[in-house]
């Protein structure tokens, strides 16, 4: 893979050599430590490195300031780590999936959601969770407070419920269940509702890790917060609406919640590491009994030191796991980790006030919060702004005309790397006419039309896309879909494709995987669709770029010249793609936004089939097409020029990926986003008021949905098959008589 511009304190990034890839460095999990491990890597990468995070979600709450989220102190970006940017920033590699397993022999990864990712050396911290799955009820009813993500999305759901009197249950008394029953009860009195919140505890004691004195203060706050606290109390199932004892007793509850003490992933079992009570036994060197697999945070257990499970350890321990990664990827001595004996302890009771707890001497106050508020903002500072990519400098010495060609942004992937659309028609005005009498497109259709026995047509198409992301089967899925969508748009059932495939510098080994798993995930696209992978051809360049000609079938090949005034406009996709991928290469941060989040969401996008949608539309469509590098905007407009008509859009009813109205008002653009806006230049009129939705109307779309005129009297019906079959479709306008223009409304 082709290397990220390396980054380095408060300068610029500055473009660097590309080395070819030899070594794979794998963290599993998106802990404290491995996001500060990131960091440091991004400060100084090693050459000939691939570093690769996986984890389930794009962000990873930080735990130190859950409690003040539940409370409502905190925004909920606030507080995730942003591991999109975070990889980003350290040119790794990330892949949004779980692990199920290690294969230790092979050295490879097994994941749920793909193929084993092989490993040179690993590294784990994948956290604990605190649910009770043995416990009948619990997965129908309950919430664990760890994973943390799940955990706040169902708070805020809950929240939202409103209830008069609602009842939540906290099972377990450690600090953290002592600081969530605090921090709910602080959260539901600020709402206005008078909840009741029940502390239950297996054990005789709370808080068995902290001194007597601040136990008592802790109890008194309990007192004072009206939390009931209920010691020997045993659960024994977790109804839909409360919490049975072992002794009989019944508490009601809308919301139960377990921090009942952390447990470690049950894949661990099967690994064949070393493991301390299901946890990852490591040495002084953060090395697991394999040397080379390590592993920090609450996964791991330190045998040579044992500690408690807390956020502190993970923290101090990110330095040293990160130089002896380092190490042992070049050979070089370990360092030993020691822990500190004893930490502050800072307990957050539900407002903004918080005990403190060091050596056995408490204290309480309003200013132990603002300090806690201070070290925690201070952590998360580390991993809210980057310095973005930036284009190459001008060199001393530059010739009229080179600024302007370069222009003021790095180029895009994707769609947003494509020619603009005057200089590509220009340069089609220049073929001649098709000669055979079997050719029975035109210069601008979709795909080329052939004439196939039997009364059938045969399509073909081709395209390709310079990589947007690290992940080359995820980059493969993209390109393979966005290369279908010429098939799909013509209402065609797809025959074969043949493969074009530049692979960045790498080592012999590393380049027969990373072809391997293109090609695997390409083999599973086009099959899904009944069409095979013939063949195809490859070259090694400066970066990744992927391609695929594709051939189709069909009775009618649908182009973008049939439509009639009083047809309905269907779009099956949201828009937004290509400025929420300038973001994500700009390490964009907005406030309310998690853009690893928005990212996430475009590629689940940007990979969605439309073999379903084809086949709705195309019995119908009078017209259609697929919305890619020129935008909405531009690909309208080259239906309305072959089919005569002019246009209105409901600019209200156009669906926009998360995030991306946010990123637009804020003035994120693709790099071709100027292009494409010249091509559309006086064709467009009204509604423009809002500049952000006009921008995304002319937004490159990778891999975007079909675009396709209707009869009105068949939208309604076509639109609930569209949803029936799970598609994101809206009608968004309607066709008329007239010029090609868009007239927009509201």
């Amino acid at each position: 893979m082709r290397r990220a511009m390396v980054q380095r304190p408060n300068k610029d990034t500055q473009v660097q050599p590309d080395y070819p890839i030899v070594k794979d460095l794998v963290l599993v999990g998106g802990g404290h430590a491995h996001a500060l491990v990131l960091r440091m890597w991004a400060m100084n990468p090693l050459a000939g490195v691939r570093v690769t995070l996986i984890n389930p979600d794009a962000a990873a709450p930080y735990t130190g300031m859950l409690p003040g989220l539940i409370a409502g102190h905190y925004a909920p970006d606030a507080i995730m780590i942003d591991l999109v940017r975070l990889a980003r920033f350290a040119g790794a590699r990330i892949i949004l999936d779980r692990v199920t397993g290690i294969d230790r022999d092979g050295q490879q990864l097994l994941l749920a959601g793909r193929a084993p990712l092989a490993f040179d050396i690993l590294s784990l911290d994948i956290g604990i969770t605190s649910d009770l799955p043995d416990l009948p009820g619990y997965l129908a009813h309950g919430v664990a407070a760890k994973p943390l993500g799940d955990y706040a999305a169902r708070w805020e759901a809950f929240l939202a419920r409103r209830l008069p009197q609602p009842n939540l249950v906290v099972i377990g008394a450690g600090v953290g269940g002592i600081e969530l029953a605090l921090a709910s009860a602080h959260r539901l009195a600020q709402q206005g509702t008078h909840g009741a919140v029940t502390l239950l505890e297996r054990g005789t004691k709370i808080l068995p890790g902290v001194g007597a004195a601040a136990r008592r203060l802790m109890l008194a706050q309990l007192r004072v917060a009206g939390v009931d606290l209920i010691t020997s109390a045993e659960p024994v199932q977790i109804l839909a609406k409360g919490v049975l004892l072992a002794d009989g007793r019944q508490f009601p509850s809308d919301f139960t919640l377990a921090v009942a003490g952390g447990r470690a992933a049950g894949w661990l079992q099967d690994t064949g590491l070393a493991l301390t009570n299901g946890y990852v036994t490591v040495n002084p060197f953060l090395q697991s009994s394999d040397p080379a697999i390590f592993a920090a945070g609450d996964c791991a257990h330190l045998q040579f030191a044992p500690r408690p499970k807390a956020g502190v350890f993970a923290v101090r321990a990110a330095p040293v796991l990160a130089h002896n990664l380092r190490a042992a990827l070049l050979g070089r001595p370990l360092r030993r980790f020691a822990p500190q004996r004893d930490y502050l302890k800072l307990i957050s009771t539900g407002g903004k006030s918080a005990v403190a707890d060091k050596w056995g001497l408490p204290l309480r106050g309003h200013w132990l919060w603002w300090l806690k508020d201070r070290i925690d903002r201070n952590f998360m500072a580390k991993f809210q702004d980057y310095p973005g990519m930036r284009a190459l400098p001008l060199p001393p010495e530059a010739v009229t005309g080179l600024r302007e060609a370069m222009g003021d942004k790095p180029m895009c992937g994707g769609c947003g790397a494509k020619l603009g659309g005057t200089a590509l028609l220009g340069a089609l005005s220049a073929l001649p006419a098709p000669r055979r009498d079997d050719v029975l497109s035109g210069r601008g259709d979709d795909a080329a039309i052939l004439r196939a026995a039997d009364g059938a047509v045969q399509v073909m198409t081709t395209d390709h896309l310079r990589a947007f992301t690290r992940d080359a089967r995820i980059m493969a899925r993209i390109a393979a879909v966005h290369a279908l969508g010429d098939v799909w748009a013509m209402g065609a059932a797809p025959q074969v494709a043949l493969a074009q495939i530049t692979l960045p510098r790498l080592s012999s080994e590393k380049s027969a995987e990373m072809l391997a798993e293109i090609m695997d995930e390409a083999a599973a696209v086009f099959g899904a669709t009944g069409a095979d992978v013939v063949g195809g051809h490859t070259s090694v360049g400066a970066e990744l770029t992927i391609g695929f000609t594709v051939t189709g079938l069909t009775k009618r090949a649908i182009t973008k010249g049939g439509g009639r005034a009083g047809d309905v406009l269907i779009l099956t996709k949201p828009i937004g793609s290509g400025t929420i991928m300038a973001a994500e290469m700009a390490m964009t941060r907005l406030p309310g936004l998690i853009l690893g989040q928005a990212v996430a969401g475009a590629m689940a996008q940007m990979g969605r089939p439309m073999t379903q949608a084809s086949a709705i539309l195309a019995p119908h469509a009078t017209a259609m097409t697929d919305v890619t590098g020129f935008g909405l905007a531009g690909h309208l407009l080259e239906i309305l020029d072959a089919s005569g008509t002019a246009a209105t859009l409901s600019m209200q009813a156009i669906p926009l990926l998360p995030g991306v109205y946010e990123l637009a008002q804020a003035g994120v653009a693709s790099s071709l986003a100027p292009a494409n806006h010249a091509v559309t230049a006086g064709c467009i009129t009204g509604a423009g008021d809002d500049p952000a939705l006009i921008a995304l109307l002319h937004d490159p779309q990778t891999s975007g949905g079909l675009l396709a005129a209707v009869p009105h009297d068949q939208a309604s019906a076509v639109l609930a098959q569209l949803s029936g079959a799970g598609e994101q479709a809206a009608i968004i306008g309607t066709l008329q008589t007239g010029a090609a223009r868009i007239t927009l409304v509201r």
